[in-house]
């Protein structure tokens, strides 16, 4: 009996088939190949310049001269640096944030133990001391499958010789080309279909070592990891700012739009059973009476309005559940949430206040992200404490797709989640397959 191919693994394969096909000829296999070897002849240069000025000051260090020298290839590493991500930038497309900006410190002297003390310019000396054998290793690797496949493929017009070849596959080629007196048909045939093989093995080869590159780049060439830090709460703090700016706003326009017209509207008809009832005290009328029995309830059910809303902007500022801790502020939460939700809290130490606030408010996110997009029937609220960072889980079994851009009709979505996570060094991560199941995890330290 035939085994049958499943219509899925054979799609699969036809897709991976056209792929291998179509790569030699694809524009990004040759951009990388221009960046290799572009990158390989400013990596020599580096190599030599920083070479020499570092032999030269090491050589006059006993006088000011070598120490300018050695000062002047850190600049020039420096510069050598952001020239290497220029060239990432217009051939591979690859955008590598500019590392830390040097900072002089006043006068020359200062200018001098600054240059010594750049962290960005001794990360590029170690790049390119990096890149120096990564260089020859693609040359061995990468390089040489090209090569030997444009001879191949060209060999019918350029003829079969026998020179000695390099590369992974160089010895191969060479002993291919000897296998009988002289380059006969059977030879020239072999050396052709090789290099048609490898020219399609040859831009994953060259790819590998282009993306060992892109890695080494990230790391030496951009900025420092305390350095993205400070940029990424810096930028979560302006986001944070402008967001309480807009949340301040919000409160101030629900007071003067909403609580204030109804308190205004409250006096007035305070104002009016007061004249009806100085009215009354001259002159009894049980039709006044009744007259104004109507305007007391009317400003009883104003005043209760108010309340009622001065209690929901309060609650938007810092939620009265918190008073008692997050485990019953969240238990609230699910409780009021028009999805079944199961809750689970194991919380040893309590967080700070902002911490809980924080977490307050994601979980009153995520769960209103359920109610109103999900379309699920079950929802689940876990928050755990492991180790010095707490961790709240929200999950449903709705449909899925859950995306970071996503927007609520009343909140800032789980954008804004990310925002606010953010300015305390959390982070955010989603699970939302399109179908379902969705897996919503928030990581918050336990004091910020």
């Amino acid at each position: 009996m035939q085994a049958r191919i499943p219509d899925d693994r054979r799609e699969q394969a036809r897709s991976l088939a056209q792929r291998i096909g179509a790569e030699p000829f694809h524009k990004r296999s040759w951009a990388e190949l221009g960046f290799f070897l572009v990158g390989a002849v400013l990596a020599g240069g580096a190599v030599v310049v920083l070479v020499v000025l570092g032999i030269a000051g090491v050589a006059l260090t006993v006088g000011f001269v070598g120490v300018l020298i050695l000062a002047g290839g850190l600049r020039a590493a420096r510069a050598l640096g952001g020239w290497q991500r220029a060239l990432a930038w217009r051939v591979l497309g690859e955008e590598i944030a500019a590392p830390e900006a040097f900072d002089p410190r006043p006068g020359f002297l200062g200018w001098l133990r600054a240059s010594f003390a750049d962290p960005a310019a001794w990360r590029a000396v170690g790049y390119f001391v990096i890149k120096a054998p990564l260089t020859l290793f693609g040359i061995w690797f990468a390089l040489s499958l090209w090569i030997e496949a444009i001879s191949g493929i060209a060999s019918p017009f350029i003829g079969v010789t026998n020179s000695a070849r390099f590369g992974v596959f160089g010895r191969f080629l060479t002993n291919s080309t000897r296998l009988g007196a002289g380059p006969g048909f059977a030879t020239r045939l072999g050396v052709f279909v090789t290099g048609v093989v490898l020219l399609f093995v040859a831009p994953w080869a060259m790819r590998l070592v282009v993306n060992l590159d892109r890695g080494l780049m990230r790391l030496l060439l951009g900025p420092g990891a305390s350095w993205s830090r400070l940029r990424s709460l810096e930028e979560s703090r302006s986001k944070t700012l402008d967001a309480n700016a807009d949340t301040l706003r919000r409160i101030e326009r629900d007071l003067h739009d909403g609580t204030q017209a109804q308190l205004v509207a409250l006096a007035m008809r305070l104002g009016q059973a007061k004249e009806k009832l100085d009215h009354l005290a001259a002159e009894p009328d049980t039709a006044d009476m009744t007259a104004v029995r109507l305007l007391v309830d009317e400003a009883h059910r104003g005043a209760k309005e108010a309340i009622t809303d001065l209690r929901d902007l309060a609650r938007g500022i810092h939620p009265p559940a918190l008073d008692t801790g997050l485990e019953n502020a969240l238990a609230t939460l699910a409780a009021r949430s028009p999805i079944p939700t199961d809750v689970s809290v194991a919380i040893h130490t309590r967080p700070s206040s902002a911490i809980e606030t924080i977490s307050y408010f994601c979980a009153a996110e995520l769960l209103a992200n359920v109610a109103q997009h999900a379309h699920a029937s079950r929802a689940s609220l876990t928050c755990a404490q492991h180790g010095p960072w707490l961790r709240i889980v929200v999950r449903d079994n709705g449909r899925g797709g859950a995306t970071l851009g996503q927007r609520s009709s009343s909140s800032s979505g789980l954008s804004g989640l990310v925002d606010r996570v953010g300015v305390v060094d959390g982070h955010i991560s989603i699970a939302s397959p399109p179908g379902g199941p969705t897996a919503i995890t928030v990581d918050l330290p336990l004091h910020s």
